[in-house]
């Protein structure tokens, strides 16, 4: 047995459908990875065609190349128990993939091709592009699957954000996402790179202990 209960007919929103569908999304990316070919992959649950991860040269952000992810986990600062809940599921994370002592060092916006797995400081509060409490992992393109999994499994009841990092900070938090629970506004407003593998300048060191 799975572990997972599937509810039919599947609705979005619930695990066993986010599952499916990454499941899809993934596969397409490794196909189009595989083939050389360019891919336009309408999922229902993105907002738009994802971009070509082979080309690099445009200077557009239409064919925009990825160079790693974020996984974002959204939790109510006010509530104890969901903050609590929300540490917890970070500290397994941290734990399951071995990011003890692995604070990330790059800014966020940063697609730093070819760095590691890390983990980013939580903001305990509205920050950046985001209207609720958060923190994230930074995600090299060849551990998305595995680690998306994990955490669609093991979310419980908190909202996941995952988007890719293009240097396109618009089109990569707004366009090329997708949510797993409860969507929530993204305030691209923030945003200050919009061009194929910009690096926003960091603002800030990370304080924040691992546990």
């Amino acid at each position: 047995s799975s572990g997972i209960n599937a509810e039919w007919p599947l609705r979005p929103g619930t695990c066993y459908f986010d599952l499916i569908m990454l499941t899809a999304l993934l596969t397409t990316l490794l196909v189009a990875c595989a083939t050389g070919h360019y891919h336009d992959y309408d999922w229902k649950v993105m907002q738009s065609n994802f971009p070509d991860l082979l080309t690099g040269e445009d200077e557009s952000c239409d064919h925009a190349k990825i160079y790693s992810y974020h996984i974002h986990v959204l939790f109510w600062q006010n509530n104890k128990d969901h903050v609590e809940s929300a540490l917890n599921l970070r500290n397994d994370f941290i734990n399951r993939y071995g990011l003890n002592n692995k604070a990330c060092t790059i800014a966020a916006g940063n697609p730093a091709s070819g760095h590691e797995m890390c983990v980013f400081e939580v903001d305990w509060n509205p920050a950046g592009p985001f209207t609720t409490a958060q923190y994230s992992f930074f995600i090299p393109p060849y551990r998305l699957q595995e680690t998306s999994f994990w955490m669609l499994q093991n979310k419980g009841d908190h909202d996941v954000f995952i988007h890719p990092n293009s240097g396109c900070e618009t089109d990569d938090h707004t366009k090329w996402n997708t949510f797993s629970g409860a969507k929530w506004p993204i305030d691209a407003s923030v945003f200050t790179c919009n061009y194929p593998g910009c690096k926003p300048k960091k603002k800030k060191v990370p304080t924040a202990t691992l546990r």
